[in-house]
């Protein structure tokens, strides 16, 4: 059976404003993503990810929207956008980019021709009421900054729901004339050759779908959208950013209907608690509860986003032991449920712990995302607002502003770390290519074998008793060929027992933090924090399905 591109993929996420500033006005842009695509494609990804590059007022990085057909003419035009679809396919790279359709910039022509005309079309295109309505499924996205999810608006009267700031209000997607301009927004993009979107909280979307149709909790509008996809381009990307129970992805896979690619928060969560523990056991719980996606579909996972280290899916106790670890000062938290750092600052810079956690990810069943600025060990700006804290700009040399511009240091549109010990004298791309020992060399190298080992994405996959709480290890198998991923989450070396090793013929390591002896039998040694892949012949072939079903 062929399988699908995204099955062994490695996936980037890029903001533009913050990623390379080809013009000199402090402000990163479409061009500069041009620029840069040689590197990308040396760094071994296969999909980047653009975030929002659309007009804005730009309170929200961009995901204020007040125009769907155009760029932000700070970031490039629609040229500059096609070149960079078209030279990315060159060298092997698709393109993906942000669907921000829960709501608008309030400054978007909808929502003031709403305001200037009540009886207007465009009325209908928001969602009103006469007074705050209290029994909605969702609080404010933003607790602790938000008051609440309506705003009075004395030139008609009304409130309106906004579920994230009230600069965003929220589309009225039970209206069908709402969900066909959407329609429009993705044929418009398809057509100018991306290979999908990332659908942005894809859970309000389908919530208010639901009150036009309750079928399927609203997902049939999601469904619809992967039409659209599919019409347009062979084997298409709907990614879908929702954060729910693990009960509910298969929903919104909908047997390989809606979407394709899910971001699996629960795992990153566990990631999380696993790290802050020292102890696989997290994970291990998360890989059997999580349900396996349907043919063609797979997870996504990430150790770090654009946002906060949204921690929900834990307990409040387990909550308070990854805050405790990574985040124990109030001004590292945010939105009273996640942190606001990057993972090298997390984790106190230790080279082993970061190999290690990065292996993990690359490990877990389904495609890896990186942000850019990972695969050098970016830190973070505390002193930045909210999630600004994790979008200061990429670390590209020591030149002056890190590289990311020629301009004035003062007008430059995003924080850059010039201090400390991820200040970008000593962390960048060019003092790090050079060197073989590098994190961005190993990262590279870490992409090359993960994308060597298509069972991790396609195959059948078990986690398998060690018989040691810090170790996890998972056997995936794809026809005759078996790879197994250990990760030691311990700081203590060990030795563990994995009987599957009596089955195999042919087995050598393919990635691992030391060189370490051949397994003795069924036995084999793990350094603390170490990680190690092997792989091997197997004529069995069982095991859950990853993407085949």
């Amino acid at each position: 059976m062929r399988r699908a591109w995204y099955e062994n993929a490695t996936f980037y996420a890029i903001d533009v404003e913050a990623f390379d500033d080809s013009e000199g006005d402090g402000i990163g842009d479409l061009s500069g993503v041009h620029a840069r695509l040689d590197y990308l494609a040396a760094l071994g990804v296969n999909c980047i990810w653009l975030q929002p590059f659309f007009p804005s007022p730009n309170r929200d990085a961009g995901y204020d929207i007040t125009d769907y057909y155009s760029v932000d003419p700070r970031l490039g035009n629609l040229g500059d956008f096609v070149r960079v679809v078209r030279d990315a396919e060159k060298r092997g790279i698709r393109v993906i980019i942000d669907l921000v359709i829960n709501h608008t910039s309030r400054e978007h022509l909808w929502f003031q021709q709403a305001l200037a005309d009540p009886d207007s079309k465009f009325r209908d295109y928001y969602v009103w009421s006469e007074e705050p309505v209290a029994d909605l499924r969702y609080g404010p996205v933003f607790p602790g900054v938000q008051e609440g999810v309506w705003t009075y608006e004395e030139k008609v009267d009304a409130y309106y729901l906004h579920w994230f700031y009230a600069h965003q209000p929220d589309l009225n997607l039970a209206n069908r004339q709402v969900r066909d301009e959407i329609f429009k927004v993705m044929e418009f993009w398809l057509q100018l050759g991306v290979a999908g979107f990332r659908i942005d909280a894809a859970p309000f979307i389908a919530h208010k779908a639901r009150w036009a149709d309750p079928t399927d909790d609203g997902l049939w509008f999601i469904e619809q959208m992967r039409a659209i996809v599919d019409e347009y381009t062979h084997e298409g990307v709907v990614l879908a950013e929702a954060n729910v129970d693990a009960d509910d992805y298969i929903a919104f896979f909908g047997d390989g209907r809606r979407v394709n690619l899910m971001f699996n928060f629960v795992w990153n969560n566990e990631l999380f608690l696993a790290l802050a523990r020292e102890d696989a056991g997290p994970l291990r719980r998360g890989l059997n509860d999580v349900p396996v996606p349907p043919t063609g579909c797979v997870y996504v996972n990430w150790a770090r986003n654009h946002d906060e280290l949204d921690l929900t899916k834990l307990s409040q106790d387990e909550r308070g032991q990854v805050m405790g670890a990574f985040a124990p000062e109030p001004h590292m938290q945010v939105y009273k449920r996640g942190i606001r750092r990057r993972l090298p600052p997390m984790l106190g810079g230790d080279r082993r712990r970061l190999e290690l956690a990065y292996t993990a990810v690359m490990s877990l069943p389904g495609a890896p995302m990186l942000r850019y600025g990972e695969e050098i060990g970016m830190g973070d700006d505390l002193s930045a607002g909210e999630r600004m804290s994790v979008r200061t700009v990429m670390q590209w040399s020591s030149d002056a502003v890190a590289g990311f511009t020629s301009a004035d240091p003062e007008t430059i549109a995003r924080p850059v770390i010039s201090e400390g010990p991820y200040g970008y004298e000593d962390m960048n791309v060019a003092a790090q290519r050079v060197d073989p020992g590098s994190f961005l060399n190993w990262m590279q190298r870490l992409i090359r074998v993960r994308r060597q080992q298509s069972e991790i994405g396609s195959g059948t996959w078990d986690v398998l008793d060690t018989g040691v709480d810090g170790v996890l290890a998972i056997a995936y198998r794809l026809f005759d060929q078996v790879v197994i991923v250990l990760a030691n989450f311990s700081p203590e070396a060990c030795r563990v027992k994995l009987g599957i090793l009596t089955e195999l013929a042919f087995v050598s390591d393919v990635f691992a933090d030391s060189a370490y002896a051949p397994p003795e039998g069924q036995v084999l040694a793990i350094e603390g924090y170490g990680y190690r892949w092997l792989r091997g012949r197997s004529e069995e072939g069982r095991g859950r399905s990853l993407a085949t079903g």
